[in-house]
């Protein structure tokens, strides 16, 4: 008689480099557990009041992935509509670490994302290709193959339809030097280890490179790192006017550690930085289901943006995990669960239509819709979604990059409508003395 295997229930480990989920008394993988992510790391839901407020100061319907919940955790964000209202400047930042030479549907998400801030706010965006971090993180990965991909990814960036006037995109091997190393010294100097180990959990075997390396991630966060974007004549030495501007960093929540890190120190600047907003992406799952996101490590994870029609169609067929029952008898009478099937999942993120979407999801809970045909739905959307990417991105040519990636002032409008801050209250004498 065999051996009955047994097992450990472990938590789930969200960390910069890897995402696992909880694993059960038997051992399966179970969901991420988003709501305890915000606990443990201390971050705010979005709800209902924030996307209010949003859509009554921008005048822009929230979007999808905000109302649909995939955005779902911030920092300061409400900060950042205080901001836009009164007409005061703000920056967006976002990043990408090129371990592959091309980009998977989840890296698209955060990226799509920030280019409806960016074009909502009308605000400059700083894009940091992290190759870098890539070759200092992977044995494999030189850091000379680093910085290829980097240059094939922001490519792929740029065919997403970020606005060339207030874009910048830049490789940390190329770019970083001046203030932006500057910014990292000092950022460096304030930081002990003890700090890094806590948030990264590094130890005494980490190699130098990876211990530094948060200094630059966070100071990218420092509208003073880049003098060449504010003015015509960029200043030859950093300025408190400059350090003044706030940030706005949209991200994967799996990046909350460098940006906690950054908050608890920015004011101690030698010109201090307001601590940057950030607002959370939830993971797009893995094609296996539940407690993975995409990975560029694993092809069988992950729908490319190189992908034809037809490995899409064999991936969503093959790979994609359902919800459905064993057959077609019992899928009828019992129903599917479109919660955890990966393709409905998918049709969260690209299906505008709500009302379509909550149909779709009635359908197939009662089993009036199949999964075969729920696939199908899926695989057009999918197909459709990265054809109508590769017909961009072959636009974009060696000389259309080197325009995206050269420092310059970016051109931006912000509100148009700024309502002013309300003036300070003025205090009598008696109010005064009492104070």
């Amino acid at each position: 008689m065999a051996e009955e295997q047994s097992h450990t229930a472990q938590e789930q480990d969200i960390n910069p480099w890897s995402v696992e989920g909880a694993r059960d008394e038997n051992g399966e993988v179970v969901a991420i557990n988003y709501e305890a992510i915000c606990r443990k790391w201390n971050t705010s839901i979005i709800d209902d009041k924030l996307l209010e407020r949003f859509e009554k100061v921008t005048g822009h319907k929230p979007h999808r992935w905000l109302r649909r919940g995939l955005f779902f955790s911030h920092r300061d964000f409400d900060r950042i509509l205080t901001l836009y209202e009164r007409g005061e400047p703000f920056f967006l930042y976002t990043g990408r670490g090129p371990s592959t030479g091309s980009l998977h549907l989840g890296h698209t998400i955060p990226l799509q994302f920030t280019k409806w801030l960016q074009d909502v706010f009308d605000v400059p965006l700083v894009f940091m290709l992290t190759d870098d971090e890539k070759a200092l993180f992977k044995d494999s990965i030189t850091f000379e193959d680093a910085m290829h991909f980097a240059m094939e990814n922001a490519k792929d960036i740029i065919a997403l339809g970020f606005d060339l006037k207030k874009t910048f995109i830049y490789s940390d091997l190329k770019y970083v030097s001046n203030h932006f190393l500057m910014n990292a010294w000092e950022f460096g100097k304030l930081v002990t280890f003890n700090q890094v180990r806590g948030a990264f959990g590094f130890n005494e075997s980490t190699n130098i490179g990876r211990i530094f390396f948060p200094s630059l991630q966070c100071v990218a966060a420092f509208a003073t790192s880049y003098p060449e974007i504010w003015k015509d004549e960029p200043s030859t030495e950093r300025t408190q006017e400059i350090a003044n501007i706030q940030c706005l960093i949209p991200m994967g929540i799996d990046q909350d550690p460098y940006f906690r890190l950054l908050r608890d120190n920015a004011h101690r600047m030698r010109f201090p930085s307001p601590k940057p907003a950030l607002i959370h992406s939830k993971f797009l799952t893995a094609l296996q289901g539940a407690g993975g996101k995409m990975s560029s490590s694993d092809p069988n994870s992950a729908i490319f943006m190189t992908d034809t029609p037809k490995q899409i169609k064999t991936k969503i067929n093959k790979y994609a995990f359902s919800g459905g029952q064993v057959s077609i008898e019992d899928h009828r009478r019992l129903g599917g669960n479109p919660d955890v099937d990966v393709s409905y999942v998918y049709l969260t993120y690209f299906e505008e239509d709500d009302a379509k979407l909550e149909e779709i999801y009635k359908n197939y809970k009662s089993g009036e819709l199949l999964t075969g045909e729920l696939k199908k739905m899926t695989i057009e959307v999918l197909q459709q979604y990265v054809a109508a990417f590769q017909e961009k991105r072959k636009e974009v040519t060696d000389e259309v990059l080197a325009a995206y990636m050269k420092p310059r002032k970016l051109e931006w409008k912000g509100n148009p409508n700024p309502v002013p801050a309300p003036a300070p209250a003025i205090r009598t004498k008696k109010e005064k003395e009492s104070a």
